[in-house]
């Protein structure tokens, strides 16, 4: 069977991308959010960019050609902005600790 062909692979695909477009469309009214809000919007935000993380590395490790391809095409798509899918997450995870460092800051 193909990566892509695993079940969990797909519902792990589907559940992940509907998670993350619906905390970017919460993340439109962030700055709306009450203290505890947007505490809770950044932890499901760190919880998402482990499951993502996690799903990353099954494209890693796989042997299957095409999930090979796809993180080929992940490293030179990110390889355009100058960034490697490490720094990627590092980035992700340098915002997330801005953004908790700003609301420790807030009374």
């Amino acid at each position: 069977m193909s990566f892509f062909e695993s079940d969990i692979v797909q519902q792990e695909a589907k559940q992940l991308f509907e998670d993350y477009q619906s905390l970017l469309r919460l993340g439109g009214d962030y700055g709306k959010f009450d203290r505890e809000g947007k505490k809770i919007f950044i932890e499901q935000m760190e919880s998402l960019m482990d499951r993502y993380r996690v799903f990353m590395k099954r494209f890693e490790l796989s042997e299957d050609f095409m999930a090979q391809m796809t993180m080929e095409q992940l490293k030179t798509q990110l390889g355009q902005f100058g960034i490697t899918p490490e720094q990627m997450f590092q980035q992700m995870n340098m915002t997330l600790e801005r953004m908790k460092s700003e609301l420790e800051k807030q009374p």
